[in-house]
């Protein structure tokens, strides 16, 4: 599907005024759990249109890890699919008790047209709204995004993350990841964590490049033919995927040129020099790693286009950003080492 900038913008429109008519208002909390569909990326951006601070929660969570990332995030409304819905959310509804309005995305896949109860249909109420949208006023500190920890050392932590962020989500695109306004970029991450969101969304856009968007899970040979076949300049993908990819063989990958790719990033975890050397030997290019996390909100540190990549490194802090290694003190605090 392809959708222009001026499509999206209507459908952000749209999705903008259907919320404010179901009585959302500006700072509620907006909940997207969804596979990468074009109706995720209009309630992402209308909602932040409509002052809505926006939420994004990963497809896979089950009901328990949804429930309680709702509740921490006090959620008013909810976008997912159908299918999603009755497997996930409205088992444990009951349990959410913020939340007053859930926009369901049809998906067919259960078989069951009918609505569930106190549920809404997005494309319908998409249909019936104006593309006509006053962006609601915002000052930069406001808060914007809501991301939520992975949850793997405790409870899941809320980031808020503001309006202001945006300035770094496009400074740090263009350092760290070497957008222009002429590239194609593919970021493989789901918007439900925090890469998806600042550089699957967010940071592409506001560099005005065209965006590669894959609804499908990993497969080698499917990205392999979209690399190529969309003729991908920047890649923003992580060691997880690499590392997989050199499983795959370097026969696959060298059974397809990709004349047009010129920078490939990685982000999500260490990237093993080896992955490093595999992407200069089958791609023709090294693999940048970089360094962030939920809480920053964009990238920290990089292997910028213009650093010769120490194999291992995760490279240097970009401007602006002081980084220093640190230890413990035994009566508390930290000294820098």
């Amino acid at each position: 599907v392809r959708i222009s900038y001026r499509e999206l913008l209507g459908a952000c429109n749209r999705f903008a005024n259907a919320v404010t008519q179901l009585g959302l208002q500006r700072g509620d909390r907006l909940f997207v759990l969804a596979p990468r569909l074009p109706q995720l990326y209009a309630a992402v951006l209308g909602g932040l249109k409509a002052g809505l601070v926006v939420s994004p929660l990963f497809s896979a969570f089950g009901p328990e890890p949804i429930a309680t990332r709702m509740n921490l995030g006090e959620a008013r409304a909810l976008v997912t699919t159908t299918t999603l819905y009755r497997r996930k959310v409205e088992p444990v509804r009951a349990r959410i008790p913020s939340l007053a309005q859930a926009l369901l995305i049809p998906d067919g896949d259960d078989g069951d047209d009918a609505l569930p109860p106190d549920t809404h249909d997005f494309d319908a109420l998409l249909r019936g709204a104006s593309e006509a949208f006053a962006t609601v006023a915002t000052r930069p500190e406001d808060a914007a995004l809501l991301h939520f920890t992975s949850g793997t050392t405790g409870k899941p932590k809320g980031a808020i993350h503001v309006h202001d962020a945006v300035v770094m989500h496009y400074a740090t695109a263009l350092h760290a990841l070497d957008l222009h306004a002429d590239d194609i970029f593919w970021c493989t991450a789901d918007p439900g964590w925090v890469t998806g969101m600042s550089y699957g969304i967010v940071a592409p856009l506001v560099h005005g490049v065209t965006l590669i968007v894959d609804e499908a899970e990993f497969d080698p040979e499917r990205w392999y033919r979209i690399l190529q076949e969309r003729r991908v300049s920047v890649w923003y993908t992580a060691p997880t995927a690499i590392r997989m990819l050199m499983k795959a063989g370097a026969e696959l990958a060298r059974a397809r040129p990709f004349p047009d790719l010129r920078f490939v990033a990685s982000v999500g975890e260490p990237l093993n020099p080896e992955a490093v050397w595999w992407g200069k030997e089958v791609l023709g290019l090294p693999i940048h790693d970089n360094w962030w996390q939920t809480e920053t909100g964009g990238i920290m540190l990089a292997n910028t286009a213009t650093l010769d990549i120490k194999p291992g490194s995760m490279g240097r802090p970009l401007p602006g950003v002081e980084a220093a290694i640190v230890e413990r003190l035994p009566g508390g605090g930290v000294q820098v080492v």
